[in-house]
């Protein structure tokens, strides 16, 4: 379980009462509390799979010796999840470098490990604009180099545009993951270059080069797929000092469920019916104009 992958479909959830109070059982209080904060259900499940997600990796790993119950996660000032205690790591000969990342947006919550590499994770859903697509790029003119946007308007129809535009999106995303630096990165520093242009569900791309500062980042490893015809993703690692291994290109996505993303939980906090109601009393998803 050196470099695990798994993708849960939150937006394919209909939690029922049992569901959503075990899950919000097995979070930390403070997570908790800042769940119960969202707007619209749709958002409250991402968020609760992200944090299900990190728990179930770190609690399920051949490195890491702690019960589902006993984790303590945080941020770094820039958003990125760390686990407190990290004695709990037990092989560090293996994982000198136990680190994971978390991403949610679209239908899918996502999470990576990895036991030396630096990594950092995003997953993008295709969207059309409501605008003319020339119209769209100019707004994001300043998010991509000259040479992504040459790869990006080359694509063909309308459609691959965008497919290309959010490919983009997701490695930048995930780059800026991994460096834990998040907003007020230049993102004019770097500029991505796919060589495999068409990507594919169950397939794993790792060819994509990074252009850093103007020079060619080898240090960094893009590994990309997609997670059905419309979502994205993309893990970014870094080469730990002086490491010469190859990253895992074996490394797939594996779809879980519900049954399997609790399979390990431990209730935290006590039973909160109230939690449950206010949550079951949201909208969805805001209107689409």
């Amino acid at each position: 379980m050196g470099s695990v992958r798994y993708a849960f479909r939150f937006g394919s959830w209909k939690p029922n009462k049992e569901e959503w109070m075990l899950a919000s059982r097995c979070i930390q209080q403070e997570e908790k509390e800042r769940i119960a904060k969202f707007h619209f259900a749709n958002d409250a499940r991402a968020a609760m799979s992200g944090r299900l997600l990190l728990r179930k990796v770190i609690t399920e790993s051949e490195f890491t010796d702690i019960s589902w119950k006993d984790i303590k996660l945080a941020r770094t000032d820039k958003g990125k999840p760390y686990l407190v205690d990290k004695s709990v790591i037990v092989d560090t000969d293996f994982a000198p470098n136990f680190n994971f990342n978390a991403s949610h947006q679209g239908d899918y919550a996502v999470v990576a490990v990895e036991s030396s590499w630096d990594c950092g994770i995003d997953v993008m859903k295709v969207e059309m604009p409501n605008m003319r697509i020339d119209e769209y790029f100019r707004l994001m003119n300043r998010q991509f180099t000259s040479a992504e946007w040459m790869t990006i308007k080359g694509a063909g129809t309308n459609k691959q545009q965008m497919e290309m535009f959010y490919r983009h999106w997701c490695l930048k995303e995930s780059y800026i993951k991994a460096i834990g630096i998040g907003l007020g990165f230049n993102l004019q520093r770097i500029s991505f270059k796919p060589e495999t242009i068409t990507l594919t569900p169950g397939t794993i791309v790792t060819d994509t080069k990074l252009v850093l500062d103007g020079s060619l980042a080898a240090q960094w490893k893009f590994q990309e797929t997609k997670l059905d015809d419309n979502h994205f993703v993309a893990v970014a690692l870094k080469r730990p000092c002086g490491g010469e291994s190859e990253p895992s290109i074996g490394s797939e996505f594996k779809h879980l469920n519900f049954a399997e993303l609790s399979t390990s939980c431990q209730p935290i906090l006590p039973p909160d019916e109230q939690y449950w109601e206010v949550f079951n009393q949201k909208k969805d998803k805001p209107q689409r104009k």
